[in-house]
């Protein structure tokens, strides 16, 4: 039999070759970015924020040619592309490609991420402005508890990462806790055009930021905004977890007014959480109407420091949240209290 023409539309795979002599190969058609076939090639690929905006994942082209789907991405400066430095995720092969980059065993993936169609089957409000979306894949949903999944939607131009707030499954129920953001594509699509039973295709598990369970040491969750969701993941995946029993759980979370809080309300509705974890919430608008708010008042990092005790070192720290909180989070962890980088767990998205 006459075997079929590709069609324009059809993908092609090319070879990307690590370095040069015997070093690590990999397959990467050319509707995935460079950095998801490493990954899917069990890899470890540097990578953070998966949007072009830091340059954790940037390479040096060294043969071959790339497209890159975001010529202008700020992780990467003049000067670094005229080097013929790219941002793996945000490249595209065109040919067979040798590349160099440093690959680094921490990013090697526990779960090969993988893409699949997802439909949407129930929106719970939780403030006025934050919904958790839930989908439904026919795959189990494998990932660990901190991880995000980046979802294609449509009429949305690239890809949006959102954390997942529930735990792995096996009917592939997928939650993200997604905040609404003025005049943001990604966000406006899931508020106000998607329908129960429309479908998205959603990619992965990503992420770095995931629950370590075999440290020994207690657990401080800090989160601001739909920042909520990974901590959620992972403070259930630690109750849940037999070898955690033992373990101090803390929770910090701020919002600008009590109207942003939500996080009592859930744990109310799941009593081991309630049970286990030490909640501690902010308010940080100072003239925000709070005649009912009985919690701590200022921004989050200043409460963690507060109540974090003389010896953060016997903690395993995981953020989530807008760039200020998490920088400021990093800032007190690092400087003022010499926390090991080993022992923080953060992705930074924008």
């Amino acid at each position: 039999m006459r075997p079929q023409a590709k069609t324009a539309m059809s993908p092609q795979s090319f070879q990307v070759r690590i370095g040069a002599g015997d070093t690590p190969v990999f397959q990467c058609s050319t509707d995935e970015t460079l950095l998801a076939a490493a990954l899917k090639a069990g890899l470890g690929f540097p990578y953070e924020c998966q949007s072009g905006s830091c340059s954790s994942c940037r390479f040096q082209l060294l043969e071959g040619d790339v497209k890159d789907l975001w010529s202008n991405a700020p992780g990467l400066n003049a000067e670094a592309r005229e080097c013929g430095m790219h941002l793996g995720c945000q490249s595209t092969p065109g040919s067979d490609c040798r590349i160099k980059l440093r690959l680094k065993p921490g990013y090697v993936p526990q779960v090969i991420p993988t893409r699949q169609h997802a439909a949407l089957v129930d929106v719970v409000p939780l403030t006025q402005d934050m919904f958790e979306f839930q989908f439904r894949t026919e795959a189990p949903a494998e990932f660990l508890p901190g991880q995000y999944a980046l979802l294609r939607l449509p009429g949305v131009v690239g890809t949006r990462a959102y954390s997942m707030s529930n735990l792995p499954n096996g009917i592939g129920e997928w939650h993200f806790i997604v905040k609404r953001k003025p005049g943001g594509c990604g966000t406006a699509v899931l508020f106000d055009v998607l329908k129960r039973g429309d479908a998205i295709e959603l990619e992965g598990p990503y992420g770095t930021a995931y629950l370590r369970t075999e440290t020994g040491r207690d657990v401080v969750c800090i989160g601001g905004g739909s920042g909520l969701s990974p901590m959620l993941s992972i403070l259930r995946g630690a109750v849940c977890n037999p070898a955690m029993t033992e373990r101090r759980l803390l929770m910090f979370y701020g919002g600008r007014t009590p109207l942003d809080h939500c996080v009592a309300d859930v744990f109310a509705g799941e009593p081991e959480l309630k049970r286990r974890v030490e909640l501690f919430s902010a308010i940080s608008d100072v003239n925000a109407e709070s005649a009912n708010w009985d919690g701590e008042r200022g921004l989050i990092h200043e409460v963690l420091a507060k109540h974090i005790g003389p010896n953060p070192g016997q903690y395993d720290f995981y953020f989530c949240g807008p760039p200020p909180m998490t920088d400021a989070v990093h800032k007190l962890l690092v400087l003022n209290y010499r926390v090991p980088s080993e022992q923080l767990h953060f992705d930074r998205f924008v």
